[in-house]
């Protein structure tokens, strides 16, 4: 949370740049601030990703038949590797792809990712990212030998989204791009963009980080993954990047709040807008009252409830992550509307942890609440989770962090309790 937040301030300053990726086609690279890939490339239909997806994995399309789809996987175990020094290293542009939306020239697509506000639905958006970046690390990953494919790759985290544009037009063609950025042993950075027709030129919308792990055929345990060729200063510079954003996720992960005490700046700033918060006229510790424009943290909740059917499952047989990151997003975009008073639009998605899988039949449990607000910006956080038909112990799942721009300024929000404080990032609260 507390990256999210820095970014938020970042995004109120002006100073997030776009991310860097391989690109190709009419796109001006030196514009980007990205490079240029020689080799032609076909775009695939958005239609027919998962299903690609499917057949790399050797997945059913009949609910009624995974099992013995995930039985015939167990025979896959043989061409894992022992070790990363088994596999050939691949180049980034070997897993470089690109997949169409065509929105503007197949009209009959359009209502999927239609708002009633005539521009594009996000959610779908994420729905088609997360599909395209576990693409792309299969093939990163492609064994010609075989045909499917034994490694299980899941989303393991969002690392981030910037959208350069407000809204997008459902009457402009969409493309999507990828590619393998950075490799560890078992896991795999993603960069993604989102560029939309406009003339005869596709312009960027959207720039996104994703992080893959590889398991096992079964999905059970780690997995190697094919080591990376860097073959320019561009390519090196990706790669170095991808380290640092794994040092600084480690970082991050360990000064966390929920983790961690609050250093000696935090406990000042939290005791601080304690203080702001009581009643002059009493000298009671239980008498709050709220400064002007402001609003109480635990007043911006919103609640749903999904019951995960056997549709939205994965190639996997279980539920979608892109499903999940959907139905997060709509939420949080709730949220943001009813807290702000006007329909606001995302410009950043942080740090979504897909902590455990979601089990077809589950129940899921979104909860949502204004966590950070600065002028125009609403930042949103999503948790989720689970609990089967059968047990009523609820187990997290995921963690989502939104960030919104409405179209006017928003009240401050103030934590009433202490859990509501570690959940503000109050390290950043010098940038309202």
């Amino acid at each position: 949370m507390r990256r999210a937040a820095l970014r938020l301030c970042a995004l109120g300053k002006g100073q997030l740049t776009p991310g860097r990726g391989l690109t190709q086609g009419p796109q001006n690279p030196k514009k980007q601030g990205i490079f240029h890939i020689h080799e032609a490339c076909s775009p695939i239909h958005v239609n027919h990703v998962r299903d690609k997806l499917r057949e790399i994995v050797g997945a059913s399309t009949n609910w009624r038949d995974h099992v013995k789809a995930m039985e015939e996987r167990k025979l896959l175990h043989s061409f894992l590797a022992k070790s990363q020094d088994e596999l050939p290293p691949r180049r980034m542009k070997d897993s470089y792809i690109e997949v169409l939306l065509p929105l503007g020239s197949e009209p009959e697509l359009r209502e999927k990712y239609l708002t009633v506000q005539n521009t594009v639905r996000f959610g779908r958006i994420l729905e088609d990212l997360d599909s395209l970046g576990v693409l792309t690390c299969y093939m990163h990953n492609k064994i010609h030998s075989a045909k499917m494919s034994p490694l299980s790759i899941v989303t393991a985290l969002v690392d981030k989204i910037d959208m350069c544009k407000k809204s997008l037009s459902p009457e402009q063609d969409i493309k999507f791009s990828g590619h393998v950025s950075w490799v560890g042993k078992t896991s795999m950075e993603v960069k993604m963009q989102m560029f939309q027709l406009h003339g005869d030129e596709f312009c960027p919308v959207l720039d996104a980080t994703f992080v893959m792990v590889a398991r096992d055929s079964e999905n059970k345990g780690p997995a190697f993954v094919n080591p990376l060729i860097l073959e320019s200063p561009e390519e090196e510079e990706l790669f170095r990047q991808g380290e640092l954003n794994k040092g600084r996720r480690i970082a991050f992960s360990s000064t966390s709040l929920l983790k961690m005490a609050p250093s000696a700046e935090e406990r000042t700033t939290i005791h601080e807008m304690f203080l702001s918060t009581l009643d002059p006229k009493t000298i009671s510790f239980r008498s709050r009252v709220l400064p002007p424009n402001a609003v109480w943290m635990e007043n911006s909740k919103l609640k749903s409830l999904e019951i995960c059917h056997p549709q939205e499952r994965n190639i996997f047989n279980r539920i979608f992550g892109g499903f999940l990151m959907r139905k997060a997003y709509e939420l949080g975009w709730a949220t943001a509307c009813s807290f702000g008073g006007s329909r606001p639009f995302v410009v950043a998605v942080d740090d979504i942890m897909f902590q455990k899988p979601v089990e077809v039949g589950s129940l899921l449990f979104l909860s949502s609440q204004v966590c950070f607000t600065q002028n125009n910006y609403i930042q949103v956080r999503v948790h989720s989770e689970v609990a089967s038909l059968q047990e009523k112990e609820h187990t997290t799942t995921n963690v989502f962090h939104f960030t919104f721009m409405s179209e006017k300024e928003v009240p401050l929000v103030f934590p009433k309790t202490y859990g509501g404080s570690v959940l503000m990032p109050v390290s950043t609260r010098a940038c309202l």
